[in-house]
């Protein structure tokens, strides 16, 4: 029991500090690469719900997609958690099969990678991308222009969109500040109208929401915009599978609900010849598989007999 009111304060004051601690989001979460021949970063984690706790909350306090959270967790209900349940944070993956250099975009994964200038860390990002029907285009590029404070100017598809739907056009540009869609930075994506850049919203990371473009939380832009170089490689792939062997021994795979929406992507289904000869003839492997084929959850999984 607290004896008197300087204690209390004392308490309540440590208290608040620790809160803060735990609550506030996390920047840039950054894994140890080790060797070429491994793909496997991060370790598996789990939240005990708090009273208080949401989706969209967890999502800003681990730096994850809220889309992955959801996959990942399909049981909870994601603005009516059940205090003391556990929560999967989807913070263990695998690395996609490309170069580790610069700036990597996996489209179904909802993920940025930066890989470091020393090639030994990569930083992994939640990212909102293109809703379906403005998918966020396939290509490789560099960041061709870096802005602080960018002015937004909505394209004349955008305003014949805004029109049809609302019966009103958008304000021809939003100059810097609260109300600016593209937040505080942005890296253009070669010389093209797409952008890598953040939000003046807070959901709508880690899904499919923007028109085209690539959006961050506003830490971790920032972060991007603070230690990216102009000309940074960027490539923006389509890698709903990823697939790894790990210490010569352990088969693992990583699914993700694919993108119907890609031109590269149509016919495609989710059981390509790659997978086909990764997981082989083991009928045990396919049963364990059948059900995340079915519906992804993104996270890793080892087959195992």
């Amino acid at each position: 029991m607290i004896k008197n009111k300087r204690s209390r304060s004392i308490f309540i004051n440590i208290s608040m500090q620790l809160l803060l601690l735990f609550t506030q989001p996390l920047l840039a979460t950054v894994y140890d690469i080790g060797s070429v021949n491994k793909r496997l970063i991060g370790q598996p984690k789990v939240h005990i719900v708090v009273k208080g706790d949401y989706f969209q909350q967890l999502a800003e306090q681990y730096d994850v997609g809220f889309l992955a959270l959801l996959a990942a967790n399909p049981q909870h209900d994601p603005f009516l958690l059940q205090i003391g349940t556990e929560v999967v944070i989807p913070n263990e993956m695998l690395l996609p099969f490309i170069t580790r250099q610069g700036i990597v975009i996996n489209l179904p994964e909802l993920r940025l990678y930066y890989f470091s200038l020393d090639g030994n860390k990569v930083h992994v990002f939640p990212v909102g991308i293109g809703r379906q029907g403005l998918s966020t285009p396939l290509t490789s590029t560099v960041i061709g222009e870096k802005r602080k404070d960018p002015t937004w100017r909505p394209t004349k598809e955008m305003q014949d969109r805004y029109f049809a739907e609302h019966g009103k056009y958008l304000a021809k540009e939003v100059a810097a500040g609260p109300n600016n869609p593209f937040g505080k930075y942005a890296l253009r994506l070669g010389t093209s109208e797409y952008l890598i850049h953040g939000s003046n919203k807070r959901f709508g990371i880690g899904m499919r929401a923007s028109s085209g473009c690539i959006r961050l939380y506003d830490d971790d832009i920032k972060w991007l915009f603070d230690h990216v170089p102009l000309n940074t490689k960027v490539r923006v792939i389509n890698q709903p599978v990823k697939m790894s062997y790990e210490n010569g021994d352990k088969q693992l795979i990583e699914i993700h609900q694919p993108l119907t929406d890609l031109e590269s992507s149509k016919g495609n289904v989710i059981v390509t010849k790659a997978m086909q000869r990764f997981v082989g003839t083991n009928r045990e492997y396919w049963q364990q598989l059948l059900p995340i084929i079915e519906k992804p959850h993104g996270l890793v999984v080892e087959l195992s007999k």
